[in-house]
């Protein structure tokens, strides 16, 4: 066999173990198979329909009242004057896993800057205890709001997960929503653009 033969044979087996490798970095058995690159399909639930023309940018944010995780009350127009992230996600969805940690990261360095509330989509939720699970294993301090009915997801056309709307300090949509995981440093240039 001559070495060119080898090497091409050689660089095949690097390729292949490489990709074991990056498959297993993002999935382990706990987690839904699919690419953490795209996004995960929010279901509408009968019996839930808005009448709405979507949120845009410029529009004043869609208020909402969620309990959180522990039971508490939050209403999106108790943070106006404070720059907002709204994500969307749920457990059940690969490129929600994969942005969480970075939410996480922002929460924790930018919490006099920035609140997150990240909408949980718990119609799509097997059980709320899913939801806390999820929580717990990516110590995750951000309030979680539950979304039971997935009012909330409709009204602002969360309909592909996760689903990320910025608003201002006005409470205006100020930047494009963002469809897909978002990036640490994603998430720092919309902190940077939002007034």
């Amino acid at each position: 066999m001559s070495i060119m033969i080898k090497r091409l044979i050689g660089l095949a087996i690097i390729g292949v173990l490489l990709g074991i490798i990056v498959y297993n970095t993002w999935f382990d058995d706990d987690t839904a198979q699919g690419d953490p690159s795209e996004e995960a399909v929010f279901v509408q639930p009968e019996g839930v329909d808005i009448d709405t023309d979507g949120v845009d940018v410029g529009d004043v944010a869609p208020n909402f009242q969620l309990e959180t995780l522990e039971g508490e009350d939050v209403e999106l127009a108790d943070f106006r004057g404070q720059k907002v992230f709204i994500n969307f996600w749920a457990t059940w969805c690969p490129p929600c896993r994969a942005e969480m940690p970075h939410m996480q990261e922002i929460h924790e360095e930018y919490e006099d800057d920035v609140v997150i509330l990240a909408v949980n989509a718990t119609s799509q939720e097997t059980s709320s205890d899913q939801v806390e699970e999820f929580v717990d294993e990516l110590e995750l301090t951000f309030p979680i709001l539950m979304d039971e009915s997935g009012e909330v997801n409709v009204r602002y056309q969360a309909l592909s997960l996760p689903t990320t709307y910025f608003v201002n300090t006005e409470g205006e949509l100020q930047v494009p929503r963002h469809v897909g995981p978002l990036s640490y440093d994603d998430m720092i240039r919309k902190i940077e653009e939002l007034d």
